[in-house]
């Protein structure tokens, strides 16, 4: 067989492949096989030595002519095929504007939060102004500057996390209000939230994280009835008009006379129940006129100033609010549990 008959059985049949190649794997086949280091067109170009000198210039004109044919319809083909890809690319990832977007879980405030904000919106209404301190907070200021020296007893109901010597966790927020009592001057009214520490076992009602709101005032005349009358506006704005604060004396250092604040059971309204374990009240908070010594020793005059002081635990608001009976499902994270505390 010549070398012109070979060239165009080869053609043919790379040409009869062409019609039926629809993808791109199967061009690249033929073309490896026809145009390849070891395609067959390729092959007989590197046969032209065997023939006579004067036929070489001929034959290599008829090898190169089929070549050139060759690839210009199988780059004609390539780009028939790139558009069909592009075509069923666009017709896969459309987009249909018309069709209802799948939902999105949205997230909502945690129930601690919600509280607090709620809180804060009750207490800024009143006045007072929002301050926050450190968690890591020195000795100083998480007992001394409140009326608990070194080595005092009341220091044992608050079993803290110790950094060094004289640096703690702070295990309430009340070192905001001896900080703020250094450096400003009364009138004082503020509320501080926050993140506090104690060494407690971890159980339904008790755990070594948790948060506090507490709240302090100091002017010229501040009575208990001013202390009375600001908790009462608070526990109304929280739980309505049929709600009613009840105090009982206690004992903190830092305020003197100190008072356990009591509210009327949110569950029976005050004809006793299994949560208010039959008396009618629950005990929220406690409060009372700040220690004489606390304002001295902060720099205001007792003398002329005087002061009260509450503070109130979130977790213990928001079980009541909800109730929630065991704390430790307030920090899970459980979104089952979460999602229904959604306030819109």
């Amino acid at each position: 067989m010549d070398m012109q008959e070979q060239l165009r059985r080869m053609e043919e049949e790379a040409q009869s492949e062409l019609s039926r190649i629809a993808d791109r794997a199967g061009l690249d086949a033929l073309r490896l096989k026809m145009l390849g280091k070891k395609g067959e067109l390729t092959q007989l170009l590197r046969s032209m030595g065997q023939l006579p000198a004067q036929e070489r210039p001929q034959a290599g004109q008829m090898i190169n002519a089929v070549r050139e044919r060759l690839t210009a319809k199988m780059d004609e083909l390539e780009s028939r095929i790139r558009k069909m890809e592009r075509q069923k690319k666009l017709e896969r990832e459309a987009i249909d504007v018309t069709e209802p977007r799948a939902h999105t879980p949205i997230g909502t405030a945690h129930p601690i939060s919600l509280v607090q904000d709620q809180l804060l919106k009750v207490f800024t209404g009143m006045g007072f102004d929002v301050v926050e301190g450190p968690e890591v907070e020195l000795d100083m200021f998480n007992f001394e500057l409140l009326n608990l020296p070194k080595n005092h007893p009341a220091r044992d109901a608050q079993d803290t996390f110790y950094i060094e010597e004289n640096i703690v966790l702070r295990t309430h927020t009340s070192p905001v209000q001896a900080r703020t009592m250094l450096s400003r001057k009364p009138p004082i009214r503020i509320v501080c939230p926050g993140r506090v520490y104690r060494a407690d076992e971890v159980d339904a009602t008790h755990s070594p994280v948790f948060h506090q709101m507490e709240g302090l005032v100091i002017d010229e005349d501040v009575t208990m009835a001013d202390l009375k009358g600001t908790l009462d506006a608070f526990a109304k704005a929280l739980y309505g008009e049929g709600v009613t604060t009840r105090f009982r004396p206690s004992f903190f250092p830092f305020t003197e006379p100190s008072a356990e604040v009591d509210l009327t059971c949110m569950n029976c309204h005050g004809k006793g129940c299994r949560v208010c374990k039959g008396t009618g009240w629950i005990e929220v908070l406690g409060a009372g006129m700040v220690n004489p010594k606390v304002l001295d020793m902060c720099g205001i005059d007792s003398k002329k100033y005087s002061g009260f002081a509450f503070g109130v635990g979130l977790e213990r608001i928001v079980m009541l609010r909800y109730g929630i009976t065991d704390m430790r499902a307030l920090y899970e994270g459980d979104v089952r549990f979460l999602s229904q505390f959604r306030e819109d």
